[in-house]
């Protein structure tokens, strides 16, 4: 399965070049390739391309982004298949594409000349050639290499990446949240006014127009969720709470729907500190999953549902390492800098041995790449007289340095996948880092809504004793 979208930028060209071919992000330049340009010359050739077909301003480069669930493939073919969509797709245009394993999900990235280098036309980008050739394209080639399709059909039921992530993991999402207090909200009101208080007692404000929209108190945008599922419009909920009551009053529905007692938490007597902090956040958001009436949570815990595997994943990054107090945050984060250190000055002196030997590298990736250049030059092919005299300049320098080809491959390999595995251990060493940096901020939040539902939660078991 592979997520597209594509972005059109106004920027300096270089940047968009530099920021896909970094080593840290493709192996050290391994997981990378060009069409129509040479390595080391791309900003350049597309340069002049733009000032030959006079198209220098608007739009210099478009950026395509082709993004894979994670697990399901490998970089190579990640690579193979952003090649093959860029010669069938980008035909003409200049492009560096680059397959990215920096992440959780591997994603590959495209960044192409705005101008066709041959036609000289501008590539215009819009929802018909995104879907039309963009998403039909990838969709293709991820079905011929055996993977998985996000969706098909109508652009209007597409969904993005992370919703789709999130769903095929059975993780909540705000649209799936929003849909399930509507249900929820719909089951128990009276009427439609009844029905709008139940949905602002589970923190949502409700924008009224020709269509429904609601958002979480905090969220910068609302959801129409009446736009994809008409159940969720002003007259499909009225006519949904209308034939809730009629089923009860034949006795097809119960008028009370039993729920779970609520149970306050008990302190785990296995845990302290953080650990015990963390058990007690992840017991509350578990608890949100549960109908309660009055809700119990506030608007900013609910969001916070989304966030359950990432906080589930710093509980168990805890409990990995034993850490329970501040003194053993703080240990443990020395002893991750000072490994990180010696990671770094051990690329560092990787780097510079490569450094020395980047000549001879190069000249070993040109005689293997102008090969059949040097071949089609002998054939008597015009057209060739540069990639030929780059082909003797190579084969001349590897003469002159005394080491055999079959040596210096063997060591070029060695040290790229030196690198590369340097560039993991880095990589895995400064997640730690970022862990424990944001354990250390999520805790004072935990800590603070903790508080506040408990207080809530005291606030509803008065009311309700008052009513009684």
């Amino acid at each position: 399965m592979a997520v597209t979208k594509i972005l059109a930028r106004k920027g300096r060209l270089d940047i968009g070049i530099d920021y896909i071919l970094n080593g840290d992000k493709t192996e050290q330049k391994i997981l990378t390739a060009h069409q129509g340009c040479e390595p080391g010359w791309e900003c350049r050739q597309m340069l002049e391309t733009k000032r030959d077909t006079e198209n220098m301003g608007g739009v210099q480069y478009y950026h395509i982004v082709q993004s894979f669930k994670p697990g399901e493939i490998s970089p190579e073919l990640a690579l193979e298949i952003a090649k093959t969509f860029a010669a069938e797709h980008l035909n003409g245009y200049e492009a560096v594409i680059a397959t990215h394993v920096d992440r959780g999900h591997i994603h590959s990235h495209i960044v192409f000349n705005s101008v066709n280098a041959d036609t000289g036309e501008k590539y215009h980008s819009n929802a018909r050639s995104y879907y039309c050739q963009i998403r039909a394209i990838s969709d293709r080639l991820c079905r011929e290499h055996g993977l998985s399709v996000i969706l098909s059909g109508e652009a209007s039921k597409s969904m993005s990446y992370v919703e789709w992530l999130r769903q095929s993991r059975d993780q909540p999402t705000f649209r799936s949240m929003l849909e399930a207090d509507l249900r929820e909200s719909i089951e128990d009101a009276n009427d439609l006014g009844h029905f709008f208080l139940l949905m602002e007692h589970k923190g949502y404000e409700i924008r009224h127009g020709n269509r429904l929209g609601f958002r979480l108190r905090g969220q910068e945008r609302f959801q129409y969720p009446g736009r994809k599922n008409a159940a969720f419009s002003e007259d499909g909920i009225r006519a949904a709470i209308l034939g809730n009551l009629e089923e009860i009053e034949t006795g097809q529905r119960a008028a009370f729907a039993d729920r779970p007692m609520f149970r306050p938490y008990r302190r785990h007597p296995k845990y302290t500190g953080f650990l015990a902090l963390y058990v007690h956040y992840l017991y509350l958001l578990g608890k949100i999953e549960q109908r309660q009436y009055p809700p119990r949570m506030t608007p900013h815990l609910r969001q916070e549902v989304m966030k359950f595997e990432q906080y589930r994943t710093q509980f168990a990054f805890l409990r990995e390492n034993n850490i329970s107090t501040t003194d053993e945050m703080t240990a443990y984060q020395s002893r991750t800098e000072e490994t990180l250190a010696n990671l770094m000055k051990q690329r560092t002196i990787l780097n510079v041995r490569k450094k020395k030997q980047q000549a001879l590298y190069d000249a070993l990736a040109d005689m293997e790449a102008l090969a059949p250049a040097k071949a089609l030059y002998e054939n008597g092919l015009s057209g060739m007289e540069d990639e030929f005299a780059r082909y003797m300049e190579a084969v001349r320098l590897l003469e002159r340095c005394g080491v055999p080809s079959e040596h210096l491959t063997q060591e070029k390999t060695e040290v790229y996948n030196q690198l590369a595995d340097l560039n993991r251990q880095i990589r895995t060493e400064r997640k730690k880092l970022a862990l424990c940096r944001e354990i250390q901020t999520a805790s004072k939040q935990m800590e603070e809504d903790i508080r506040k539902t408990e207080t809530r939660g005291k606030e509803v078991e008065h009311d309700e004793h008052r009513r009684r």
